[in-house]
C-alpha cells in the first residue's frame, strides 16, 4: 500500500500516538481518562482528521471478535457457577510444592488450554481465577498474570483456532489442521518451557510464599467461629416449641417457628432434592456444551457464532433472568476493542506499515538465516504497531509469494513462521495482543484482589521473553511433516 498524503500520514500518526500514550499511561496527568476513553478518543480523531471515513470506521470494527469475547465472558460465568474453577484450583494445587510449582502449573495449563479455547477465551475465563489463586496463597499477582498472558499467547500459536491471526493464516494458506499443529507444536512446547524458566528466574524470590492461607484469612475464620460460639442456646420453652408435632418434619428434623408455609406443597426434603438435581443438571450441561463448543472450533465452524450459541443455550436452560450473568460482562473492554479496531485501521490507511514492509521485503527471504531474522524483526515490530491480525493480512500474501519462488515446502514454512512470530510478538508489550489487554483490564476491574498490571511491569519481562522464545522456536518450525 502506497503512502497517503503528508497531512494524512501526520494526522493519522498523531491519532495513533494518542491511543498508544493513553493505553500505556491510562492515568497520564494531562488527560487521566483511562484506556477505554483513550481508545474512543483516538477513533474519533481518526474520523475528524479524515484519515478514515465513518463508513470505513464502522466496517473496521471486528464484530466476530467482539461477539466471541462477549459470548466467552457469558460462558465463563456459567462455568464459574458450575464449579469448574474450583476443580481447576484443586488440580493446580494438588500436591503443590509452593509458589514456584504453582506458577509452572499455571503456565502449562494455560498454554495447552489456549490451543483449544483460543488465547482470548482463556484470559477472559482465567484472569480472576488466577488472582484468587495467588491471593489465597499469599503470593504476588504479577508473576501469575504475566504467566497467564504470555503462556496463552505461546500456546495459542499451535493451532488454527488458537487465535484470530492463525485462523486467517489457515484459511488463506489451506494448511490442514493436523499439519498446522505438528508444524508449530515443537516450537510451542519449547517456547512454553523457556518462558516458564524465565518467569521462575525473574521472580524466584517473590514466589517463595507459603501455599496455605495467610494470617488475615485465619483471623476471619477465627472471628466467624467466635461469633458462632456466642449464639445463645435455646431456652427450655423454645426447645419445647421446637419439639411440637406441628413443627416436626417427616424426616425427623425440626423447622423454624417462623416457617409457616404448607409443607405438603413445599416439603424441605423435596425442595432440597429438587435443587440438588437442578444444580447437577446445570453443571453437567455447562460442561457438555463447552466440550461441544471446542469440538465445533476444531471442525472449523464459525468461532463467534459457536460461542454465542453456547452462551444462549446456557441462558435458556438456566431458565432464570439472565441479567445477573450479563452484568458480569466487561462492556468497557468491548468498547475499548471497538475504538482500537478503528484506530489501527486508520493507522494502516496512512500507508506507514506497508511502507516499512516494502522497504524491508528484499532483505526478508525465507531461504537464509539472515532473511528469516529480518522477516521476524519486521513481524515483531508491525504486530506491536499495527496489531497482529492486520500484519498477517498485510504480509501474508507477500511472504508466501516470495517463498513460492524458492519451493512449495518453503511456502508452507513461511506461513507457519508468520503464525509463530506474529503470535509470540504479542508478548513483547502490553499492546501486542488482545490477550494481554484482556488480562490487564480484567485484573484491574476484578471485584476482589484487583491488580494493575502496568505497561512497564509487562515490558520488563515481555521484551526478553519474546526475543528468546521467538529465536528458539524458529528453527523448530515445520520440522515434523505429515
Amino acid at each position: 500500500m502506497a503512502l497517503a498524503s503528508v497531512s494524512k500520514v501526520v494526522l493519522g500518526s498523531i491519532a495513533f500516538g494518542v491511543f498508544w500514550v493513553l493505553a500505556v499511561f491510562p492515568s497520564v496527568p494531562f488527560m487521566p481518562i483511562g484506556r477505554t476513553a483513550g481508545a474512543l478518543l483516538s477513533a474519533v480523531l481518526m474520523i475528524i482528521f479524515h484519515v478514515i471515513s465513518p463508513d470505513d470506521a464502522y466496517a473496521s470494527v471486528d464484530l466476530p471478535i467482539l461477539g466471541l469475547l462477549f459470548a466467552t465472558m457469558v460462558v465463563g460465568t456459567y462455568l464459574k457457577n458450575a464449579g469448574m474453577f474450583k476443580h481447576l484450583g484443586t488440580l493446580l494445587a494438588w500436591k503443590s510444592q509452593g509458589g514456584r510449582d504453582l506458577l509452572c502449573r499455571v503456565c502449562i495449563v494455560t498454554a495447552l488450554a489456549s490451543a483449544l479455547f483460543t488465547n482470548d477465551t482463556c484470559c477472559v475465563v482465567l484472569t480472576e481465577f488466577v488472582l484468587e489463586l495467588a491471593a489465597e496463597r499469599n503470593l504476588p499477582a504479577k508473576p501469575f498474570l504475566l504467566a497467564l498472558a504470555s503462556s496463552a499467547n505461546i500456546g495459542s500459536s499451535a493451532t488454527p483456532i488458537g487465535n484470530p491471526q492463525n485462523l486467517v493464516i489457515a484459511f488463506n494458506s489451506k494448511i490442514p489442521f493436523p499439519k498446522f499443529l505438528l508444524g508449530i507444536l515443537p516450537a510451542m512446547l519449547a517456547g512454553m518451557a523457556v518462558n516458564m524458566v524465565m518467569l521462575l528466574c525473574m521472580y524466584w524470590k517473590d514466589l517463595a510464599g507459603t501455599s496455605g492461607p495467610d494470617d488475615k484469612q485465619m483471623e476471619a475464620v477465627e472471628e466467624g467461629l467466635a461469633a458462632a460460639s456466642k449464639t445463645p442456646s435455646p431456652s427450655p420453652g423454645q426447645l419445647q416449641l421446637m419439639k411440637s408435632p406441628k413443627l416436626r418434619t417427616n424426616g425427623g428434623g425440626y423447622c423454624s417457628p417462623l416457617m409457616t408455609e404448607d409443607i405438603s406443597t413445599k416439603h424441605p426434603w423435596f425442595m432440597q432434592c429438587t435443587e440438588v438435581r437442578r444444580k447437577l443438571f446445570l453443571k453437567s450441561f455447562a460442561y457438555i456444551v463447552t466440550v461441544g463448543m471446542v469440538i465445533a472450533y476444531m471442525v472449523g465452524l464459525n468461532m463467534s457464532w459457536t460461542a454465542i450459541t453456547t452462551a444462549i443455550a446456557l441462558v435458556v436452560v438456566d431458565f432464570r433472568d439472565a441479567e445477573p450473568c450479563l452484568d458480569k460482562v466487561s462492556y468497557s473492554l468491548l468498547v475499548f476493542f471497538s475504538g482500537m479496531f478503528i484506530t489501527v485501521s486508520g493507522f494502516n490507511k496512512t500507508g506507514l506499515p506497508g511502507a516499512i514492509w516494502n522497504f524491508m521485503a528484499p532483505y526478508s527471504k525465507v531461504n537464509s538465516v539472515g532473511g528469516i531474522s529480518v522477516l521476524s524483526v519486521i513481524i515483531l515490530l508491525l504486530s506491536n504497531l499495527a496489531s497482529n491480525v492486520p500484519t498477517v493480512l498485510l504480509m501474508g500474501g507477500e511472504v508466501a509469494a516470495a517463498a513460492a519462488l524458492i519451493s512449495p515446502a518453503a511456502v508452507t514454512r513461511s506461513w507457519l513462521l508468520l503464525a509463530w512470530v506474529s503470535t509470540v510478538a504479542g508478548n513483547l508489550s502490553l499492546l501486542g495482543s488482545a490477550a494481554n489487554l484482556i488480562v490487564c483490564e480484567q485484573a484491574r476491574r476484578a471485584p476482589r484482589n484487583a491488580y494493575d498490571l502496568t505497561f512497564w511491569n509487562h515490558i520488563v519481562f515481555g521484551v526478553p521473553s519474546t526475543l528468546i522464545v521467538t529465536a528458539i522456536g524458529i528453527p523448530l518450525i515445520g520440522k515434523i511433516n505429515v
